[in-house]
């Protein structure tokens, strides 16, 4: 079980890290795939116009070809978690290269509308939980993490709430996706939190996938990480952000959500934060900047800082949620 998990690690890392170097980014290149910087940003951020965006597909495909390969077993059983998890997680990645497409298409840093991207998350949502309640690998019931309370809901009620926790997450992950490697490295206490769950429950296939993520994005962040060769774009986050969102539901504990994306609540509360107070004093503001990395930054902080001290945090709230796991399962 463990060597599985291990083993679409090592898988995705390595296919990552290769279609990467030699495939996907000379191939974003060719195509002039660049990113363009909105005026409102950081003036300093001008000098990323023109890297390469849509790099998540070097991770996405890293995890593809790891849980084919790793997870065989579980499939030929008839398991297919981790195939789910990768389908629902892909169905964002594609309104996300949607998105990237048509930012690169028209060289701006606007793709698909607001209501377009919710419409779709939101029907991919309902979508996946759907099949996961026929699957068998949800109930309706929210467990609370360290207060040992469980909430009993009726389905239509955990459906709805259900799809809003999946849509807002997803796009909290990608609103973190701001600086070089920021999303990227926050999210691998996540993964590695998903792994250790996996294991500790026995959940094999999903480990398989968690374990894909992790080594999809350790690969990612070789050229990802400050300064970036590449950004993942919406392509990379919005998919990132399905992965996150899926795996506590496959462990039907989508509260679990709240300690370990602590990092993604923080940067979409300060933007909400921010819109809000603005709106309500007439152009006051209470960060320099949102979200809260880019008010670090204007407080004089380097990305290589903060994307340390974002990464501790989001460490140390993963131990916490694992310490929650455990006590759990016991």
């Amino acid at each position: 079980m463990l060597m599985e998990m291990i083993a679409a690690c090592v898988l995705s890392f390595a296919v990552t890290a290769v279609l990467g170097r030699w495939i996907i980014l000379p191939a974003l290149r060719r195509l002039k795939a660049g990113q363009e910087i909105r005026d409102v940003g950081p003036k300093w951020h001008a000098s990323k116009a023109g890297t390469p965006t849509m790099g998540g597909l070097m991770f996405i495909a890293g995890i593809a070809a790891a849980i084919l390969i790793a997870g065989w077993r579980g499939m030929a059983a008839g398991n297919l978690t981790h195939f789910y998890l990768f389908l629902f997680a892909s169905v964002f990645g594609v309104i996300g290269f949607l998105d990237d497409y048509e930012k690169v298409k028209r060289h701006q840093n606007l793709g698909l509308t607001a209501i377009q991207k919710f419409l779709l998350q939101l029907a991919a949502a309902i979508l996946f939980l759907m099949l996961m309640r026929l699957e068998g690998h949800i109930t309706p019931h929210l467990y609370v993490p360290f207060l040992n309370v469980d909430l009993s809901l009726s389905w239509p009620v955990y459906m709805v709430f259900s799809a809003f926790v999946i849509v807002g997450a997803v796009n909290a992950v990608n609103i973190t996706d701001g600086l070089d490697g920021l999303a990227a490295s926050v999210s691998v206490p996540v993964a590695l939190f998903y792994v250790t769950a996996a294991a500790w429950w026995g959940v094999t296939q999903m480990g398989v996938f968690a374990g894909a993520v992790l080594g999809g994005l350790l690969a990612f962040l070789l050229f990802n990480a400050h300064p970036a060769k590449v950004f993942m774009g919406d392509t990379g986050s919005l998919f990132l952000g399905g992965a996150v969102a899926g795996m506590a539901f496959a462990i039907d504990l989508p509260l679990i959500l709240i300690p370990v994306g602590i990092v993604y609540i923080i940067e979409t509360l300060s933007d909400i934060l921010q819109v809000a107070y603005f709106k309500l004093t007439h152009g006051k503001r209470i960060f320099k900047m949102a979200p809260i990395h880019h008010h670090f930054e204007m407080c004089g902080w380097n990305e290589v800082k903060i994307v340390t001290v974002f990464t501790a945090v989001s460490a140390v709230f993963c131990a916490l949620a694992l310490m929650g796991v455990i006590t759990l399962q016991g």
